[in-house]
């Protein structure tokens, strides 16, 4: 496990491990950050849409539909 700059502890997982049990990932990012590692080393954090608001001071916009996913 590893911590933020405030001491708090974080979840750490593999970038494998994120890859493989993406809604474990999903479910513990809402509930505190997760930091996804490669090769031993963070790469990115995971968070919570609420904590990411709290973190830019913005809100997400509002998404658009892929091409893909637009109804005929």
């Amino acid at each position: 496990m590893g911590s933020l700059k405030r001491g708090l502890p974080v979840k750490s997982v593999s970038a494998r491990e994120a890859k493989y049990n993406f809604g474990k990932l999903i479910d513990t990012a809402r509930a505190e950050p997760v930091v996804i590692e490669k090769h031993g080393r963070p790469v990115v954090v995971v968070v919570a849409v609420e904590e990411f608001e709290r973190l830019t001071g913005q809100p997400m916009p509002e998404r658009q539909p892929d091409q893909s996913e637009k109804k005929n």
